[in-house]
């Protein structure tokens, strides 16, 4: 047996986890190269390997921050998403092998895993920077009141606007403070539009009066012209913002309102709009036209996370940026075409693509004293910003989000962390928490290879495929583990979403990779649909090929969460399927808190279930009494509630059904019992009042809490889908 099928040392992994979770972008740089909606915590995902290749009776914690290197071992990730897995084994000296239906994660994977040397990166930065730094700023000037000079420009403030059947322009301002500091209590100073001459006035943040220094008219500017779904014209008619929407199919109207530059001081100061601001962006548009640049036209997919910005008009990715934004960032991506070394300009397009994130018209601004732009994707959903921010594409020192700013963050660190890959440690004294950095793993050094006869011939290499990973071009028990995060049945359909950067990948890399000359990223493999039968049906598929890839003593590992039965019966279904055997599971740090249910918003979801599942021999399996099988998961689960409330983790009620749930599919699944009586399991704990339970065991009324749930245990009868076969 492996370290992992005994037990896992959550307790010590999360504290780790959780001072993580915080900076990611610090603790695990190589990740974040590019955007991902699924990023799991790194030291987690070390502290699973570990479990999976060292044997019973070794310590997973003891072994942590010990170098290294299985050379002989190969592990596989079906969705591999980010590619936080294959970071982690090649850490450990283990040749990864990742797979993913979408493209857009396939190329970040790639990249996040290529060794560049950084004297070649910086040259080649500053060759960029030499050819187009200044093309692309002169498009970002303004002029500076007190000396009439031009200076840079740092944000655009645009808000859209609608008009009523009567001819009224309205804009859409929840509220006329645009600009207020992220800590107010600190500093509460704000900068306030004034709605009836578009002035900026200067004011604490939560004050209901203002005077306007220009016209002299009061208003209150936490009340603006529109709400989430309304506007309000000044003759106090109320209207739907979608009947007011534009009947051409194109988005609304933008009115520039405030520019935030850096004076010839070097001081950040806002300033009205005036005529060479107009003018520049009027060259803008029509030096845009006159060059006709490649733009990305592909369609936007409908569906759940794209419904309200085509509500909006907006149809094509290349509408959610303005003229300015299409030029420049053209500008930008013609010359990284130029560079002739393939590795090299795909490290710059896969930087280009990042910063699309912080440059295009569904950004919003944060405020001061942090990162100034809240980027496109701070939603699940493509939500339509009614006041958005436009940033400056080539960026300075003084900016956020933008290709310079993020070559330093995000690409160096990256290529930094793969030379120099570390460790959080955490340590405590007179009771201040400290972290240190600790060099214990391999340098990540791979070639990338395409094939797995090319993956074979290489002693250090990591095979990245695109594709369905229900039909992997891997020979029969070729792995020796499989470690992964499948998607959710109900959660962010990626594909809809990655899109975004994919329209313009595409026009980069068509050409390159097959998989981006296809329509748009989804691909007909993609595990991902809200009908739970459906799902479990997909990863099924995708479960019974790691079945078959994987030698016979390999255990294939997951992480999953969720708040509905449903979701938990959908990974039973699935596991049965495949012919796995769970044999363990344990709870994690996961990677954010989250609740799916709305009436569950104070019961946040801040746990994985770590699933361990392992081959087993095909035989007839008697079925348990449920009644049995929820004991045994009870015992465990107040085992494993006892040990985070002793390091100090508290525990939602989500959580707790977290851990159950994950308990019970491990003894129904011993067990032989069927999808639908564990079904019926799952409901009948989720039914169930979970504080009641915590209150029992707090009190190590241990009888008390075996009798709460011999009470719970009912027989239901259940429309459920799911038959067992």
């Amino acid at each position: 047996m492996k370290a992992i099928e005994i037990d896992f040392p959550f307790e010590q992994i999360d504290a780790i986890a959780e001072m993580e979770s915080w900076r990611k972008e610090i603790h695990r740089p190589m990740y974040y190269i590019h955007k991902w909606w699924a990023k799991r915590l790194g030291s987690v995902f070390r502290a699973i390997i570990l479990g999976v290749v060292l044997d019973e009776g070794q310590s997973i914690w003891s072994e942590f921050y010990n170098t290294h290197n299985f050379e002989d071992l190969t592990i596989l990730d079906p969705f591999m998403g980010s590619g936080t897995t294959l970071g982690e084994c090649a850490k450990l000296g283990i040749k990864p092998i990742g797979c993913d239906t979408n493209p857009v994660s396939t190329f970040m994977v790639r990249q996040a895993l290529a060794r560049i040397d950084e004297v070649t990166l910086l040259t080649t930065f500053q060759e960029i920077e030499h050819d187009v730094k200044d093309r692309i700023q002169q498009y970002y000037k303004t002029l500076d009141p007190l000396t009439e000079k031009e200076c840079d420009a740092l944000y655009y403030f645009w808000v859209k606007i609608v008009e009523t059947p009567q001819g009224e322009e309205i804009p859409l301002f929840k509220n006329y403070v645009f600009s207020q500091n992220a800590y107010p209590s600190k500093d509460p100073i704000a900068k306030i539009i004034c709605p009836h001459c578009w002035t900026i006035n200067t004011n604490h943040y939560n004050t209901r009066e203002v005077e306007c220094t220009a016209c002299g008219k009061t208003f209150n500017p936490q009340q603006g012209s529109a709400t989430d779904q309304f506007v309000m014209s000044r003759t106090g008619q109320r209207y739907k913002i979608k009947d007011l929407l534009s009947n051409t199919g194109s988005p609304p109207q933008h009115r520039l309102y405030a520019i935030m530059a850096v004076n010839p001081e070097g001081e950040k100061v806002y300033l009205t709009p005036g005529q060479f601001d107009h003018q520049l962006f009027q060259k803008a548009q029509d030096d845009f036209r006159q060059n006709m640049p490649n733009i990305p036209l592909l369609k936007l997919k409908d569906g759940y996370n794209t419904k309200q910005a085509i509500g909006y008009g907006y149809h094509f990715w290349h509408q959610f940026f303005n003229e300015r934004q299409l030029l420049t960032l053209n500008i930008l991506l013609n010359r990284i075409l130029q560079i002739e070394e393939q590795t090299l300009r795909e490290q710059f397009l896969c930087l280009f693509s990042s910063t699309l994130e912080f440059n295009n018209l569904f950004c919003s601004f944060k405020g001061e004293g942090t990162g100034a732009v809240r980027h496109i994707f701070s939603h699940h959903i493509l939500k339509p910003e009614k006041t958005p921010l436009e940033n400056t594409v080539w960026g300075s020192e003084k900016s956020s989000g933008t290709f310079s700013t993020l070559f330093k963050s995000r690409l160096l660190n990256a290529k930094k962390y793969l030379h120099t890959p570390f460790e959080i440690r955490m340590s405590e004294k007179n009771g201040i928490k400290t972290t240190t950095r600790e060099i214990c793993s391999q340098k990540i050094d791979l070639a990338i290879v395409n094939s797995y006869e090319s993956f074979l011939n290489n002693k250090k290499a990591a095979l990245i495929m695109n594709g369905d990973s229900a039909s992997l071009p891997l020979p029969n028990n070729s792995v020796d583990a499989i470690i992964t995060d499948p998607p959710y049945f109900d959660f962010v359909h990626y594909s809809e979403l990655s899109d975004f950067f994919y329209a313009w990948l595409q026009i980069a890399l068509k050409d390159s990779y097959q998989y981006f000359a296809q329509e748009n990223s989804s691909h007909p493999g993609e595990v991902q649909d809200r009908d739970p039968e459906k799902f479990s049906l997909q990863l099924g598929h995708v479960f019974a090929e790691c079945f078959r890839v994987l030698k016979d003593q390999g255990l294939m590992v997951f992480s999953f969460h969720h708040s509905k039965p449903e979701a938990w019966c959908a990974i039973y279904q699935a596991i049965m399927m495949s012919q796995f055997s769970i044999t363990a599971a344990h709870p994690v740090k996961a990677e954010m808190a989250v609740s799916k249910i709305k009436a569950a918003s104070k019961k946040p979801i801040n746990l994985d279930a770590i699933i361990v599942c392992k081959k087993h021999v095909k035989t007839q399996f008697l079925n348990s009494e449920p009644s049995h099988v929820l004991l045994q998961a009870q015992e465990r689960y107040k085992t494993y509630c006892r040990r985070l409330w002793k390091a100090g983790r508290v525990l939602s009620e989500n959580d707790q059904y977290v851990i159950l749930s994950s308990q019970i599919l491990v003894y129904a699944s011993q067990s032989g019992l069927n999808v639908t009586r564990t079904y019926e399991l799952l409901n009948t704990v989720y039914k169930s009042d979970f504080s009641q339970h915590e209150k029992s065991m707090k009190q190590n009324d241990v009888e008390l809490a075996i009798d709460f749930w011999k009470e719970q245990l009912v027989t239901e009868q259940t429309s459920f889908a799911f038959m067992c076969k």
